[in-house]
């Protein structure tokens, strides 16, 4: 008899909205082709236990390797169901899944495919063989856009003016990408020594403010940042369409705040490097930002030419900080702790055992205790 898990079904076909209300008991009900990895860790801190997605985790247009991350974590993956399901459920419905069935009140709703390690890594596999294919579509697509969106390296793009001093100072471009949050943290003590302006791209500016501190500027489309971030008091610059339309301008007017509008065919992480960039900042350090073919169709982007241009640009002034978590690591663990410990309380001994002065003070304390001990 197959496994059966019983939870309140929650349904979005954004995956990234529906993990802001998943909880341990939850059913988290997708519609997510070629999971990526940031949003299957997202789905992973929610303590979900059972993902059903009316897509393909793994197309195997390219390895993603999101589905892998929860198969590894026990998470129980049920997927292509279609995606019919959004029609036939509700959200707050109770609903089981057993074996490759899901059912509410007793009724199979729909089917799919369970997946586990050794599937996922033999998809994995067998998409590598379309790596190639990608590589040269999204080649094609990048040098097609290149022309377009040459005006990035000649002009300014219409940068904006923002109240927010930037020229000669640092600024950290905080992005939520790979590795994003152990980056932000091995990155606590510069932010602290050096103060840079700090510009939160989206989601970023959430993560900045999980670090202990608070964003000054906001660059996006506004929808995956929190309502929290936005009224934090950061200034707002909206990503817009090149034909001008901004629907990010809905949801700022909605909470009663201003945005500046900014209209450009780049990605919202273009957008930050140029706004340091073009105010004169002094250096501008990169976290999370997205700079290689898997990490930009995991992105859904299936070309790169605003990337390529403007890194061309800011580059003397760039540092990506993208893994710098694990090339450097702050942390002092409890045998270092007890070793300084050790080796003070042997420094005090030294000094105590050769110094007649030390010594006249140490008996002089011990009679000051015992006389206020009464001894």
């Amino acid at each position: 008899m197959p496994m059966r898990y019983r939870g309140t079904a929650r349904l979005d076909k954004r995956t990234k909205d529906l993990v802001k209300r998943l909880g341990r008991d939850d059913i988290a009900i997708i519609d997510h082709v070629d999971m990526d990895r940031v949003s299957a860790e997202s789905l992973l801190e929610t303590g979900v236990e059972v993902v059903v997605n009316a897509s393909r985790s793994i197309s195997g247009a390219y390895p993603n390797v999101g589905p892998l991350l929860l198969a590894r974590a026990g998470i129980q993956i049920l997927d292509g169901v279609g995606p019919e399901v959004f029609d036939s459920l509700s959200e707050g419905d109770v609903v089981e899944v057993a074996g490759t069935d899901l059912l509410h009140g007793g009724v199979v709703v729909a089917t799919g495919e369970r997946l586990t390690v050794s599937s996922v890594e033999s998809a994995m596999e067998t998409a590598k063989d379309s790596l190639g294919d990608q590589l040269d579509r999204f080649a094609r697509n990048t040098l097609e856009f290149l022309e377009r969106e040459k005006a990035l390296l000649t002009d300014g793009a219409g940068i904006p003016n923002v109240r927010t001093p930037i020229s000669g100072r640092h600024v950290l471009v905080v992005v939520r990408g790979y590795d994003y949050r152990e980056d932000l943290e091995t990155l606590k003590p510069y932010i602290r020594d050096v103060r840079p302006v700090l510009i939160g791209v989206d989601g970023g500016a959430d993560a900045i403010r999980d670090a202990g501190f608070a964003p000054d500027i906001i660059v996006g489309d506004m929808d995956s940042v929190s309502d929290e971030a936005l009224m934090s008091g950061a200034e707002l610059i909206a990503h817009a369409y090149p034909d001008g339309r901004c629907p990010a301008m809905e949801r700022i007017t909605g909470l009663g705040l201003e945005a500046i509008p900014w209209s450009i065919g780049a990605t919202s992480e273009d957008l930050a490097l140029l706004l340091a960039y073009e105010s004169g900042a002094d250096l501008i350090v990169a976290v999370g930002t997205h700079a290689n073919l898997v990490e930009y169709l995991d992105k859904g982007r299936q070309g790169m030419a605003s990337t390529f241009l403007v890194r061309l640009k800011v580059g003397p002034r760039l540092v990506d900080a993208k893994g710098v978590s694990k090339l450097y690591r702050t942390s002092v663990g409890p045998k270092d702790l007890v070793l300084l410990a050790g080796a003070a309380l042997l420094a005090i001994s030294i000094i105590i055992t050769i110094s007649p002065m030390a010594r006249s003070m140490l008996g002089l304390l011990m009679l000051r205790l015992r006389a206020w001990i009464g001894l």
